[in-house]
């Protein structure tokens, strides 16, 4: 054996065993913001898909056009992806400046609801501006978030004190916001609010006191909201009673429906389009349960892949908060990361009968403009941070953007010039 072939297998045993290829681009600066864009693209586009399938029967029924529904939410993915797409090239100092104007225009629109409000569903939590309407608490859950990460920011070290804990970010900010959506009888929405403040006081690092107090503060008020009203208790009471969950043209008859389109789709589905329960069988088939359509069309795989985005979301969201150095990062992505798996796990528990409906959509999946366009926007500010990150911003400002890179393929008109006249 040569000395050259001794000194390279003993550089090699000394370096260990390299790293496998996918792996190594994991621990790319790019990975965050890519799996943000890729998860978040795939949602949505899924989502259209079957807004389109369990729509369109409703649509016809109530003579429109079959794709009038999924016409509507294409709209709103557009204006929804516009305004991510510039939320994307913010700096992180702008979101900083943007927080408290946010955050006032969100109470003025949720104090706007009460006398100027509409309900739909016994929810009063809509603005109707002529044809367009939305929902302020859906952008007061951007405000709490930015708010929240600016505040907890700048008090790092007086964490301890209940104080600087608890003003002004609960009290009053945080109380004025969940005072205004119950004030409007939006439980579900409230529910995900305190989901919201809760991950921001965990990761501002709150003593445990004051989850126990503002947790039993909080269990108090939803309390309060159940026994004050017949219909909520009523719901509470008939999906604890066993019989009623297993009586289809019942009160709880959406749950069982549910549960029926998940049961009807097994293992493989019975086929995108094919559904039997969006034939006015299963109510809000294409909003709080298109989980369950897409159970029975696309069967186990359908539903493995929903799971599976918002866990790569998830992920995405966990590498960026434990990779960055800023606070306010920090705070504001998990605050956002707590708000879309919170809200989807609640939607899907209620689809398969673990909580009782409560109206919480499924986010990017569900039909509806205000809540495709918000949760768009918190992507949007996530993908932010993620360009922000150590050597990401060098690298994307480094490629060619989509349309050089397509139009790169082409042969260009200087070089076709001496191929002609060689020709010659």
């Amino acid at each position: 054996m040569s000395a050259t072939t001794a000194d390279d297998k003993a550089g090699t045993a000394s370096s260990g065993p390299r790293p496998l290829p996918v792996i190594g681009k994991l621990e790319s600066p790019l990975t965050t913001y890519y799996l943000i864009l890729g998860a978040t693209s795939t949602l949505v586009v899924f989502g259209l898909i079957m807004v389109f399938s369990a729509s369109s029967v409703e649509a016809l029924i109530a003579d429109q056009a079959s794709y009038s529904i999924f016409v509507r939410q294409l709209l709103f993915a557009v204006i929804g992806a516009v305004v991510a797409g510039f939320a994307s090239r913010l700096d992180v100092s702008w979101w900083k400046r943007l927080a408290f104007p946010t955050m006032v225009v969100s109470v003025i629109l949720l104090a706007a609801v009460i006398p100027f409000g509409k309900s739909v569903n016994g929810n009063r939590n809509w603005i109707a501006l002529g044809p367009v309407q939305f929902q302020p608490a859906e952008f007061a859950k951007v405000g709490l978030v930015l708010v929240g990460a600016v505040i907890f920011a700048n008090k790092s070290s007086r964490m301890t004190s209940m104080v600087h804990v608890v003003l002004p970010y609960l009290i009053p900010i945080s109380t004025v916001v969940l005072g205004l959506i119950l004030a409007g009888h939006d439980l579900g929405t409230a529910m995900v609010v305190l989901v919201i403040i809760a991950a921001v006081l965990l990761v501002a690092g709150a003593p445990k006191r004051v989850f126990g107090i503002a947790g039993g503060l909080a269990l108090v008020g939803v309390a309060v909201m159940v026994t004050g009203s017949n219909n909520r208790m009523d719901r509470i009471a008939r999906w604890l009673d066993p019989t009623c969950q297993a009586d289809p043209d019942g009160w709880c008859g959406q749950s069982v429906h549910g549960l029926y389109a998940l049961a009807d789709g097994g293992w493989w589905g019975v086929g995108l389009g094919a559904s039997k329960e969006k034939w006015e069988w299963l109510s809000e088939a294409h909003n709080d349960f298109i989980f369950a359509i897409i159970g029975e069309e696309l069967g186990l795989p359908g539903t493995l892949m929903i799971l599976l985005l918002f866990g790569i979301l998830a992920w995405a969201c966990f590498r960026l908060v434990s990779r960055t150095q800023d606070r306010f990062v920090r705070v504001a992505g998990f605050g956002i990361m707590a708000w879309l798996l919170g809200q989807a796990i609640i939607n899907i528990g209620a689809v398969i009968g673990l909580f009782p409906v409560i109206g919480v959509p499924l986010p990017l999946v569900s039909a509806g403009g205000s809540s495709l366009v918000t949760t768009l926007v918190a992507l949007g500010i996530l993908l932010s941070f993620a360009r922000n990150e150590p050597g990401c911003k060098a690298l994307l400002d480094a490629r060619p953007s989509l349309v050089r890179r397509s139009l790169s393929v082409l042969p260009s008109r200087v070089r076709s010039v001496p191929q002609r006249r060689r020709s010659r």
